[in-house]
């Protein structure tokens, strides 16, 4: 058997039913994606397809133990309910590797969203990291980032002026260009209104993160060459 999954990276996930242990074996990082609503092939989580009483000595769970607790014997289907309902151990190293990188998408998050209302301009993540650890913030490697964003923010406003705003911009993109920004605008916000104008230059309305303004322009001035007009309509606090 190929396994995609190396025993050595491998946790525990466990689920008690009725008082009764079942355990499998995972990769942590696949698993807490799975959890969090990431689409991912079992396979590519699951170390060993089997179900075990205790993992750690290779006793399997008996199979009428598994149907009466899950009502059915199918490892991927028994294995789908503990990673959603039970519980993922890790190594202190794992959980400290996941917190960081969990701080870091809060950050970036935040630094997307938020700008500081002294300049108008973004906090870089490093910076926003830096406050959240003078406000000594936790984060929970299990929780969505977006969940924690919110409490994050109360946490290191004390530190760090921050105002979560949106900005409508009004652009005209030249014909030539005008076709290939389409994904551009698409993805970086949402376009309220839009016009084609006889010459075939596409006039837009677009409304985004003040904290990707920035970034925004830059991918549209790449595109267009610097060969475009723009002109911020209105900012609207979030």
């Amino acid at each position: 058997m190929f396994l995609t999954v190396s025993l050595e990276k491998a946790v525990i996930a466990r689920l008690v039913v009725s008082g009764k242990k079942f355990e499998i074996l995972v990769d942590p990082e696949k698993a807490l994606e799975f959890r969090n609503g990431k689409n991912i092939d079992l396979d590519d989580i699951l170390a060993i397809p089997n179900v075990y009483r205790n993992a750690r000595a290779s006793e399997l769970a008996p199979m009428s133990e598994i149907q009466q607790a899950f009502g059915t014997t199918d490892v991927y289907k028994v294995a789908e309910r503990i990673l959603k309902k039970g519980e993922i151990q890790l190594t202190t190293e794992q959980r400290n590797k996941m917190i960081q990188q969990k701080k870091m998408q809060i950050a970036t998050i935040i630094s997307k969203r938020g700008i500081n209302p002294q300049t108008n301009t973004p906090h870089p993540p490093q910076r926003i990291l830096k406050a959240m650890e003078e406000a000594g913030v936790r984060v929970d490697p299990f929780i969505d980032a977006e969940l924690q964003v919110d409490n994050v923010v109360k946490r290191i406003r004390s530190i760090l002026p921050i105002k979560f705003e949106k900005v409508v911009i009004e652009l005209k993109i030249p014909a030539q260009f005008a076709g290939r920004s389409y994904n551009i605008l698409k993805s970086s916000g949402d376009v309220l209104e839009e016009k084609w104008l006889d010459d075939g230059s596409l006039q837009v309305q677009i409304s985004i993160l003040a904290g990707i303004q920035d970034e925004f322009f830059k991918k549209i001035s790449d595109l267009t060459h610097g060969n475009f007009q723009s002109k911020i309509v209105r900012r609207e606090e979030i």
